[in-house]
């Protein structure tokens, strides 16, 4: 069966290059030692594109969500050590249904979700200094896919659901590597050095991560068909591989 390596290696192989760069550089540009930050914590906006054959089976269907992240830097070392967790929508039903046989001047909001829920353990290396920060970054963990229904009232869907149940759910193994690029918006140094307190930096995150998947079981839009009171589900199983592009905010401390 065959796997996107080579897509990969590539793709980690340029940054790679820029972070010894970096590295090398940081400090000479500056004439500053680097930054003696402790660890690094994010939130953003993810997309999650499927790839091989996932996105043969969801061609149409790309994820959208986000992720938060959290890493020590041991004695304000370049590694990073930490972890990382996101969760996207790959596809979503939407439907208008009686509420039941013998009520049937009173209607509900039945909505389906196409749901990831991905955790992994993270690995990066990433200068502490500088004002552009390129980093490289290997992740292992896993993808938990679940398809829900849920049964709301039509006119307030903020208000707890009447009724919701899993349809489907699987897991699979995951693991990859990313690139990324962290650009300094707002550096406190001088505040932290001056009363010990605050963030060292607010740092713009802009990051592509591409996670390979063993195998899972998993429906998708439009994969549930209802006739009468019959239910019928269009399982689909594959590889679950993703790229995923990130933009979002991180802070140094």
């Amino acid at each position: 069966m065959h796997r996107p390596h080579r897509h990969l290696a590539s793709l980690l192989s340029g940054l790679m290059l820029a972070v010894v760069v970096a590295f090398a550089s940081a400090n000479v540009a500056t004439g500053q030692e680097a930054l003696r930050t402790f660890g690094d914590a994010g939130i953003g906006f993810d997309i999650g594109i499927p790839q091989g054959e996932f996105k043969r089976n969801v061609p149409e269907q790309a994820a959208f969500g986000g992720s938060i992240h959290f890493a020590y830097r041991p004695g304000g070392s370049p590694v990073l050590l930490g972890g990382d967790l996101g969760y996207m929508i790959y596809g979503r039903d939407v439907r208008r249904e009686y509420f039941s046989l013998t009520i049937p001047d009173v209607f509900v909001r039945v909505t389906t979700s196409n749901n990831i829920l991905l955790g992994h353990l993270l690995l990066r290396l990433q200068p502490a200094g500088g004002v552009i920060r390129p980093y490289v970054e290997g992740l292992f963990g896993f993808k938990y896919f679940w398809t829900e229904t849920k049964v709301e009232n039509e006119h307030d869907t903020d208000a707890e659901p009447i009724a919701k149940s899993i349809n489907w759910s699987d897991a699979a193994l995951s693991y990859g590597g990313g690139i990324g690029l962290a650009i300094v918006v707002s550096d406190q140094t001088q505040k932290r050095v001056a009363s010990g307190e605050g963030p060292v930096a607010i740092m713009l995150d802009l990051r592509l991560r591409y996670l390979l998947g063993m195998e899972a079981e998993y429906l998708k839009k439009g994969s549930i068909q209802v006739v009468g009171t019959q239910v019928t589900y269009d399982v689909h199983r594959s590889l679950t591989d993703m790229l995923i592009p990130h933009i979002g905010v991180s802070i140094a401390f």
